[in-house]
């Protein structure tokens, strides 16, 4: 059975399904889906806390799912600005994970993921799949996947099956 390595990066998905579809991503339906026929090596979900009850729930969720849930608090600079993304814990935790699975799934629509999937296939021999909003994802992430699975239909909340 293949071994699949799942990295999702939650701010990126909030904000491109909420943008594009006013809906949530289902995050058991993606789940299914990306651990279908594979043995899960290891899930990873990184997202900003906030400390908010409503998200330490949605937390709580994904642990119930699988994912192991990695926080970065949400810093707010002086100039109103936010900072908070894990574009490095990403790309570090692929990386590192990369010899000993043979699919790694990026949910993200990450431009800046265009690199780290041409090094995973390329140097490291391995599929990618990239899960991302069609209309919100980067045209160089998608091309540099081994597959680009869209985010729409049954992979969102409220969505009829």
């Amino acid at each position: 059975m293949p071994r699949v390595l799942i990295l999702l990066d939650v701010q990126n998905l909030y904000y491109t399904s909420r943008h594009a579809y006013q809906r949530n991503v289902d995050y058991n339906a993606l789940w299914a889906r990306a651990t279908a026929g594979r043995e899960v090596s290891r899930a990873i979900a990184y997202a900003i806390d906030r400390g908010d009850a409503k998200q330490r729930q949605f937390q709580n969720i994904l642990r119930a799912i699988g994912f192991e849930v990695r926080l970065k608090p949400f810093i707010q600079r002086a100039d109103g600005s936010a900072k908070g993304d894990w574009d490095v814990g990403i790309t570090l935790d692929a990386v590192r994970h990369a010899g000993a699975v043979d699919v790694v799934v990026l949910a993200s629509g990450d431009g800046d993921f265009a690199l780290l999937a041409d090094t995973l296939r390329q140097e490291h021999g391995v599929a990618v799949e990239v899960y991302g909003v069609p209309s919100l994802t980067a045209e160089a992430l998608i091309r540099s996947a081994s597959r680009f699975i869209p985010i729409e239909g049954q992979l969102l909340l409220g969505q009829s099956r």
